[in-house]
């Protein structure tokens, strides 16, 4: 099974001094940049960039720390922080010559899109969000026992040292837990899809460590400052989730309302993993986003 997205090209793009991100690019017209979540890379578009690459030119990179995109060690708090990754996107734009784009993440690509919006407003012309809440309401929603959903990122949040060694011990098992409880569909991810998603975190458990670490840390700061500041996101923005809100004790719509001007606000019947369950479903999504 040929797992590359069909019709794209990938290649390796510098987007900061010794960063690579690897990237698959497709399509003609305007850009829209998508962004994987985890326990993923890239190829998790497989299905949903090809239909937006009748009308747009599609990129798909690895973020930093994942599949075959750099991983720098952590020296400092802000490697893997969502700021430095949004960044990364931006140089990513900048090396392939688009001044503004539709930017759509999912998962961790979600809270790395998010702050682009935020930090980059005169450059992000629409935002698309699959299946989170801003991180500073991520550790907000979670309570009592219903926060045992979310144990990854508890046990990522800890100093550095027993995440990785723990994770790194049965690094298979602990990916593949995500994978399939996160899924609806048995046949969403195929077996290969499924050994190269599990090989390429195998290889980046201190990175991906790295970047959840970030998610308790420096993120909050950083979420808490816009938040302070009234800062909001501008441009129009997609929410698309699960209903983790009923499932957590939470208005999910509400709790987006407050970050952004222009909010389209829908829930999915899909699994987390919906760009791999419904791509035609998101794939309009999308297309019906840049077209706000």
């Amino acid at each position: 099974m040929d797992i590359s997205i069909p019709g794209f090209e990938t290649r390796s793009i510098g987007v900061a001094d010794g960063v690579e991100l690897n990237a698959a690019v497709g399509g003609e017209g305007t850009a829209v940049v998508l962004l994987h979540g985890f326990p993923e890379t890239h190829l998790m578009w497989r299905h949903v960039a090809p239909i937006l690459a009748e009308h747009h030119t599609v990129v798909c990179p690895d973020l930093r720390g994942y599949g075959a995109s750099s991983k720098p060690e952590a020296i400092a708090e802000d490697t893997y922080s969502k700021r430095t990754m949004a960044a990364d996107v931006v140089g990513l734009a900048d090396a392939l010559g688009f001044d503004r784009f539709a930017l759509v993440g999912h998962d961790r690509g979600a809270h790395v899109a998010f702050r682009a919006g935020l930090d980059h407003p005169n450059r992000i012309s629409h935002l698309g969000i699959l299946d989170i809440v801003p991180t500073l309401d991520t550790w907000n929603v979670l309570h009592g026992v219903s926060a045992a959903v979310a144990f990854h990122l508890y046990l990522m949040a800890q100093p550095p040292g027993l995440p990785e060694q723990m994770i790194a011990g049965s690094a298979d098992a602990f990916f593949g837990h995500f994978l399939d409880f996160w899924s609806m569909s048995s046949d969403a991810i195929p077996a290969e899809v499924r050994a190269e998603y599990l090989r390429a975190c195998r290889e980046a458990v201190p990175s991906i460590v790295a970047d959840f670490r970030a998610t308790a840390t420096v993120d909050i700061e950083h979420d808490q400052a816009d938040l302070d500041a009234g800062n909001l996101l501008t441009m129009p923005v997609t929410v698309v989730q699960q209903d983790w809100g009923q499932q957590l004790g939470f208005d999910a719509a509400a709790t987006w309302r407050p970050w952004s001007t222009d909010l389209e606000h829908f829930t999915t019947q899909a699994g987390h993993f919906m760009a791999e369950e419904a791509p035609e479903d998101v794939a309009t999504l999308i297309l019906n986003l840049v077209k706000r």
